[in-house]
């Protein structure tokens, strides 16, 4: 299944060129043209899948393994200190291009790529609610 209309589908195919890094018969590794730090990559599937949500059990499994991959590789290449691995779903969680892909962003020690978010803490109503909640699903 692919949507004509989404770039990400268009460019894993290779309609639009890319940098390509690495391409089988479901993905294409590309670097990002908006990086937050030098080699950062996307992993895209060459069908379309909106979200994670979407995405079949055996090629999310593979995009994991794809991209443990790629980031070894990737880490002798580029000789980052660590990476972020990163996938956004939905609009709320940051998510712009409305198929699934996933970041791999090189770091550097003291690099200003500024991924984070302010640490909470987990109250014991909050764990209780969610612990209850998850056993009613399953």
């Amino acid at each position: 299944m692919r949507d004509d209309n989404c770039i990400f589908c268009k460019i894993a195919n290779g309609e639009i060129p890319s940098a390509t890094l690495y391409e089988d018969e479901d993905f294409r590794v590309i670097l990002d043209l908006g990086p937050a730090a030098k080699g950062h990559a996307l992993i895209l599937p060459k069908e379309h899948y909106p979200n994670l949500y979407e995405l079949p059990d055996e090629l999310a499994k593979k995009d994991i393994v794809l991209a443990k991959k790629m980031i070894t590789k990737m880490t002798r290449v580029l000789g980052c200190d660590g990476y972020n691995v990163v996938q956004n779903n939905g609009a709320s969680a940051g998510q712009t291009v409305f198929h699934f892909h996933m970041h791999l962003i090189p770091r550097y020690e003291n690099d200003d790529a500024g991924f984070g978010w302010n640490i909470g803490e987990l109250s014991d109503a909050d764990k209780e609610d969610i612990l209850t909640k998850i056993k009613e699903i399953n």
